[in-house]
């Protein structure tokens, strides 16, 4: 994490899709158009199932159409215009069948403005091919029309000279061309909101010669770090630190980092908190994980800023949120519980509000014993978060019975080879379940000392065969690759302490094994 510190995240084709519509211009463009092809699903869609698809495909489409249109697919270095138009082709069929049904859009960040905002680009990608015979053939002259009240009004707003809403920042290319080189709007760090679409949009479609360098320099350095393709959002230095640290230490692994990177996490906490990358504004899900990994890491930080998000029957992520998460306010009731055990200031400031918190968040359970989030695709994810908060931080009584439910869950759940997932069984789902089973300090449940060890030998079966499906949540879903990683080291750690799952040698050699992968 400290040579790496922008982090580690997987490409995303939706962002993607956006510097090749709109930063051409931009080195690997050639290599950025061939990732959207060889990404293409059979059905003509892009990215994971169901309502997941709707944003990477819209997005894809349109730079297809957009690139197709430009002159695409001349240069040796770029698919051929053959490829080109026919992906484009499948995934408007694709995209057309889904709008003309409603698509269920999951709750990934501006989702409904993209939607209408890429729309509205593609239809005009078709006008135009319809006036210029030859150059895209689809029997699709139109795509159905998608609820853009949202987008309207957002319009609306900037029209009458209001500002741009600092939340909006992460998904500014929804305003092209309105987004370019808004005077209002200043990078952070090079970036805008974090994200190389928000970005590249800003800075339009070629650079000016009074262009931003930090821009240029961001850009540059998001797209060289694969050799074309970009990820979602980057940097992301106090999200991957905080919540690989924080998973380590919620295990018990035991902990050396350097103290710099320590000192980092401690600097990047204002009296706000801490945002997730530059640009964005401060959330208490970053800023919570931030100081439950400090107080573990021994360096505690009094989590007054916390106080900013709570609405008085939980906490937002961030003022003005549309929704709630369950795993931002798991994440405040680690911070918050830590204190509350451990300094007296701590108990007396947060005590009431642990208890209130603790009471929310179990309430918040689904009748079969998950829970679900805003911020992940699997359960698994989110079902691990909250059972870790309630069985450290609630007091007696409160989540005794949430817990066993949840325990009973995972049993319940797990797949016929012994792992665990949402729509196939991954490492990193694999991991948070057996984070559920082994990690708390319950009374052991029916059935959970075997799914445990069938969990731990279909972990070593598949660690190591390259990256699940991506689960989070951005604007497309996303792998954050080391948070993952110290994910799973946690479980397989988790394992090691318990003799009636692996007798000595095995714990040895598991042990001596997570060192070699850390």
């Amino acid at each position: 994490m400290e040579l790496e510190p922008a982090g580690r995240v997987t490409p995303s084709v939706y962002e993607t899709s956006r510097v090749v519509a709109e930063g051409p211009w931009l080195a690997g463009h050639g290599r950025r158009l061939a990732y959207l092809l060889g990404g293409q699903r059979r059905d003509g869609g892009w990215g994971a199932p169901g309502g997941y698809a709707v944003v990477p495909t819209v997005g894809a489409v349109e730079a297809l159409l957009g690139a197709l249109r430009a002159g695409a697919g001349a240069d040796p270095a770029e698919p051929s215009r053959t490829n080109l138009a026919a992906a484009a082709g499948r995934g408007l069929a694709a995209l057309a069948g889904w709008l003309a049904d409603g698509p269920s859009l999951p709750d990934t960040p501006a989702a409904d403005l993209i939607l209408p905002a890429l729309v509205e680009r593609i239809d005009g990608h078709l006008a135009w091919f319809a006036k210029h015979p030859g150059g895209f053939d689809s029997p699709v002259r139109a795509l159905p029309r998608v609820d853009r009240r949202r987008l309207d009004a957002l319009h609306a707003r900037l029209a009458a000279g209001r500002p741009v809403p600092q939340k909006l920042l992460h998904a500014f290319e929804v305003l092209n061309p309105a987004a370019r080189r808004r005077a209002e709007v200043a990078p952070v760090a090079g970036a805008v909101g974090a994200s190389p679409a928000a970005t590249v949009a800003w800075l339009g479609v070629a650079p000016a010669p009074d262009a931003d360098l930090s821009a240029l320099a961001y850009l540059t350095e998001a797209v060289g770090r694969s050799g074309g393709p970009v990820p979602c959002c980057t940097p992301i230095t106090v999200f991957e630190r905080s919540w690989a640290l924080g998973s380590l230490a919620r295990a018990g692994v035991p902990l050396r980092p350097a103290p710099k990177l320590v000192a980092d996490l401690a600097a990047a906490l204002g009296p706000q908190g801490t945002p997730t990358g530059p640009g964005l504004p401060a959330d208490a899900d970053t800023t919570s994980v931030t100081l439950y990994a400090l107080a573990r890491l021994g360096q505690p930080v009094d989590p007054a800023s916390l106080l900013h998000y709570d609405v008085g029957s939980h906490f937002c992520t961030w003022q003005g949120e549309d929704g709630r998460s369950v795993t931002t306010n798991a994440h405040v009731l680690e911070a918050l519980g830590w204190h509350t055990r451990h300094t007296a200031a701590g108990a007396t400031r947060y005590g009431t509000r642990v208890v209130a918190l603790a009471g929310w968040l179990r309430d918040q359970q689904d009748p079969d014993g998950r829970w679900a989030d805003r911020w992940h695709a699997s359960p698994y994810y989110a079902t691990s978060c909250a059972v870790a908060a309630l069985d450290r931080y609630a007091p007696a009584g409160i989540a005794a019975d949430a817990v066993d439910r949840a325990v009973d869950w995972v049993v319940a759940t797990q797949r016929p080879d012994g792992s665990w997932g949402r729509w196939t069984g991954t490492v990193e789902e694999t991991a948070y379940a057996l984070h559920v089973l082994l990690g708390v300090d319950r009374p052991a449940r029916p059935g959970v000392v075997e799914a445990a060890r069938r969990g731990l030998r279909q972990l070593a079966t598949m660690d190591g065969r390259g990256d699940g499906p991506p689960l989070w949540h951005d604007k497309d879903l996303y792998t954050p690759v080391l948070i993952v990683r110290a994910a799973v080291l946690a479980a397989r750690h988790l394992a090691s302490t318990r003799s009636d799952l692996v007798d000595r040698a095995d714990r040895s050699s598991d042990d001596n094994s997570m060192i070699r992968n850390a």
